[in-house]
């Protein structure tokens, strides 16, 4: 049995053989279940009528052992042995042999062997330990070792403790995911062991469908198999797998070591092989994983992923990648050659580590090209932009202050276009009650509600195309500036029922540079000239807003319906704000034809320009909730049930009392309800209120001033539609499971995306066969109401798409996954996969199918459950899309 023990099995069957001979000559012996006499078991055993039953307890000693008196053999053990037996404990006086019975047990320290018999030869210093046969002729009780959590089955134990050395047969234990068998070992020494006849199989039956099987083993204990004459093997099958030697790491923890490549064809890249590595165990608080990619057509890339952490104080992780890509004959006008590189970061601290300080990361940046030729995943080839942050923040304790000092960046791959703000400074002061005193208790005064909060920020960035990254035109792209606010706001109850809360704030922005456009006949474009220093602008606004609810109540008192309610929660606000930007705007001409626009120096700055003009309004808007109390048998306390009929419904729009014209704002509408709690549903919309001219412009004269019953016309709008169903699972989860899944942490969308890039994602690794079946719907339909180019007529673009994914169970064991959707514009199927996954027991097949598209490809892998073999696995691709369509 200890042939591929983890601990070291040898030393401790040594100790309880120890115990098991030594245990007649100790005093703490236990009394057996039931002595039988000799003539009871002549016709059974083998044993001579002379030997009679040991008899233990039968009587008390009452006299007292001075101990101190007694001399130990320097052999003796240093802990007391119990053993046990169900049908009787027989001692041969004249062999010197020691027989336990049906159940025999035997215990010392954390040691415990139990077997149908186990014979003690003193003379021989040999202990064997095996099983009968019962009357069906099928083993009663096999020799089972217990060393703390590992436990080992054999069929025979037989162990000379003078020699040190012993003969196990037949042993199987199970070592983490895997179960290991040898059909006769020998033991060496405390450390080593050989072995003849073994196997090793994740499979838990006792015919496995697949082994490695093993000729011969040497086994270090705590450390690793070498074998030799390895070869795998399906349903006791041969395959022409076969390695000369072999070697299995049975140590725990990190182990270094090689990472085994994949298998691929592509249409543009040739034959590949992805994925071959090695990993890098450099302690508990670091690892490192390389991998890389190579194909026959001279494309390759590397990918180094190194993760750090520290209990209680950080972790992180990074992924840099750097990737050559060649497509096509470098002879042919066609080949394409691109150098790309990306990399990722995540980096965050335990907030116990340093109170008040926080530092956090999340890198995702690169070529715009990378993601298109380099990865395979469809998730993360569909998504065409980049973002990263960030950030060190810093709180007082005890105080309202707050400073942060951050970076971002983003990027779209489409475009290309790249913006990046470094570095960001942040410093704000939470809202204070300055006339309030620190220890106050009871009802403040109207005054003493008065508070006043200050927001400070200093920003650079700069946007430009990736292609100019680090050349002179991305220098001169640079802006800078600072922007600062102090808001004072109050909160007031007024008559009871309404809330008035009135507000002031006092801003500055500082700008670095103004831009002056003029218009190039010659060129037919507008040119522009900057003036650089530190430009100053104050904006001041003051305002108030006035809130309540209003409720309705209607209530039955027969049938299933007991009550409807309605909230209505209105709101208006007054705001001011002066003209304290209009010197900032100027007229200039655009085109050749002389016509002008209004524009202003700090356009295109990195806060905006200053508003133009003054405002003086009001906005207001109505918010509306509905709900309904039904009867429900399930609650047994009250037997009532909620159901919102409506979540919400509001409409929203503001007046502008200074505007010469189109005070009036467009009507914005939002409404979302859930109904019979599977299916979410909402809408939204925008109304203009305005006629129309020719050309499709708003002149100021109302719709409902023409004679009709309309609010204005819907200029756009969409509605979303989204539920999902699912059967419940075959297999009932027990409270520990679910307290481990509860208790997984959440994972970010970085971290997923840096596991999809570390390891190819195996789909058949998320399939869950308790589940028969699911589905997930999506549908949305969104419209916009324009002018046609010629501005003739109005037109209107509809875009409508159907999203779907599900799975469902074919056959216990085959389970037929597909996501796809619908175009109605286009009038064509969207991105389509289809995953057909095949339980193989301790084996699992997965056929993965893009069947159209920019990204046609086949795959088919198989390979074992456990982990431990998952790179055990066999894996044919074939990609078909083309990039360049």
């Amino acid at each position: 049995m200890a042939l591929f023990s983890k601990n070291n099995g040898k030393s401790s069957v040594i100790a309880l053989l120890l115990c098991l001979l030594s245990s007649h000559l100790l005093s703490a012996q236990q009394t057996p279940s039931r002595t039988l006499p000799a003539s009871a078991n002549a016709g059974k055993d083998t044993l001579l009528p002379a030997i009679r039953p040991l008899q233990t307890g039968s009587v008390s000693d009452t006299l007292k052992l001075d101990t101190s008196l007694i001399r130990f053999s320097k052999d003796a053990l240093d802990a007391p042995v119990q053993y046990q037996a169900h049908d009787s404990i027989v001692m041969d006086m004249q062999s010197q042999k020691i027989y336990l019975y049906d159940q025999a047990k035997t215990t010392y320290k954390n040691y415990e062997l139990k077997a149908d018999r186990i014979n003690l030869d003193q003379h021989t210093s040999v202990v064997t330990a095996y099983y009968v046969l019962d009357s069906l002729g099928l083993p009663h009780e096999a020799p089972v070792f217990k060393d703390g959590q590992q436990t080992f089955l054999s069929d025979t134990i037989k162990y000379d403790f003078k020699t040190k050395k012993g003969i196990i047969f037949n042993t199987t234990t199970q070592q983490g995911e895997g179960f290991l068998h040898s059909e006769k070992s020998k033991i060496v020494n405390n450390n080593t062991v050989f072995g003849a006849n073994g196997w090793y199989t994740t499979c838990d039956l006792d015919t496995p469908h697949f082994a490695i099987h093993i000729g011969q083993a040497k086994v270090i204990a705590n450390k690793l198999i070498v074998a030799r004459n390895a070869e795998l093997e399906f349903e006791g099958v041969p395959t022409p797998l076969y390695l000369p030697f072999f070697i299995f790491p049975l140590s725990t923890g990190q182990r270094t070591g090689l990472l085994p490549p994949a298998y691929t064809v592509t249409q543009q890249k040739g034959i590949g092989l992805t994925g071959l590595g090695y990993y890098l165990g450099l302690g508990p608080y670091f690892d490192m994983t390389i991998r890389g990619d190579v194909y026959s057509y001279g494309s390759w890339d590397i990918t180094i992923n190194p993760t750090y952490r520290k209990r209680y104080r950080y972790s992180g992780s990074m992924n840099l990648s750097i990737a050559d890509t060649r497509f096509g004959d470098p002879k042919t006008p066609d080949f394409q050659h691109s150098r790309d590189f990306r990399i990722m970061w995540s980096h965050s601290i335990d907030p116990k580590a340093h109170p008040g300080i926080n530092f956090s990361a999340s890198v995702n940046a690169g070529t715009s090209t990378y993601n298109l030729y380099n990865v395979t995943d469809p998730q993360i080839r569909l998504n065409n932009t980049l973002n990263s942050s960030i950030a060190f923040s810093k709180t007082w304790q005890g105080s309202p202050f707050n400073l942060t000092l951050s970076a971002s960046h983003s990027q779209n791959t489409s475009t290309r276009q790249v913006n990046i703000a470094f570095p960001q400074l942040t410093f704000t002061m939470n809202t204070i009650y300055p006339f309030q005193s620190r220890n106050f208790s009871g009802i403040p005064k109207w005054y003493q509600k008065i508070g006043v909060g200050y927001n400070m920020q200093a920003s650079n960035s700069v946007s430009f195309i990736d292609t100019e990254f680090l050349k002179p035109s991305f220098f001169k792209k640079f802006q800078s500036g600072i922007q600062h606010s102090i808001p004072i706001s109050l909160s007031l109850p007024a008559f009871k029922y309404f809330t008035f809360s009135p507000s002031i704030g006092l801003s500055q922005t500082f700008y670095t540079r103004k831009m002056f456009l003029h218009f190039d006949p010659k060129l037919n474009k507008l040119d522009s000239t900057y003036q650089y220093g530190f430009f100053p602008t104050t904006q001041l606004t003051t305002g108030a807003s006035f809130s309540t609810r209003l409720y309705g109540l209607v209530q039955f008192k027969h049938g299933k319906i007991k009550a409807i309610r309605h909230v209505l929660t209105p709101t208006i606000g007054v705001s001011y704000q002066p003209d304290l930007g209009s010197k900032y705007y100027y007229m200039v001409q655009v085109d050749t034809n002389g016509y002008k626009q209004q524009v202003s120096v700090f356009d295109g700055s990195i806060y905006g320009p200053p508003a133009y003009g003054r405002f003086g309004g009001l906005n207001f808007g109505i918010n509306n909730n509905l709900e309904m109390k039904v009867f429900s048998k399930k609650d047994t306390v009250n037997h009532e049930k909620k159901i919102q009929l409506l979540n919400t419904f509001s409409i929203n729009s503001a007046y502008n009392f200074y505007a010469d014209s189109l005070k009036l704002s467009p009507f914005s509408l939002s409404a979302s309800t859930t109904l019979f709690d599977k299916i979410n549903l909402s809408a939204s919309g925008i109304i203009d209120p305005y006629v129309q001219d020719s050309t499709g412009r708003d002149i100021n004269r109302y719709v409902w001033q023409t004679g009709r019953y309309s609010p204005g016309k819907l200029r756009s709008g969409n509605i979303a539609l989204s539920t999902s169903f699912r059967s419940q699972s075959n297999e009932k989860k027990s409270q520990t499971q679910q307290a481990q899944e509860s208790a997984t942490p959440e994972v970010t969308t970085l971290q997923q995306e840096q596991e999809m890039l570390a390891r190819p994602r195996n789909f058949a690794d998320m399939v869950d066969f308790s589940i028969p079946w699911s589905l997930n719907l999506s549908y949305s339909l969104s419209f916009n109401r324009t002018r046609t180019p010629d501005y003739k007529r109005d037109t209107t673009i509809f875009n409508q798409s159907l999203i779907f994914s599900g799975d469902f169970n074919l056959t216990p064991k085959w389970k037929v996954s597909i996501s796809s959707g619908f175009d109605f514009r286009l009038k064509q199927l969207t991105y389509t996969t289809i995953n057909l996954t095949r339980d193989l027991h301790c084996w699992r097949m997965n056929i993965s199918i893009i069947p159209y598209g920019f990204y046609k490809s086949f795959s088919i892998t198989i390979n074992p459950v456990a982990g431990v073999l998952h790179d055990l696995k066999f894996n044919r691709t074939r990609q078909f899309y083309d990039l360049f369509q």
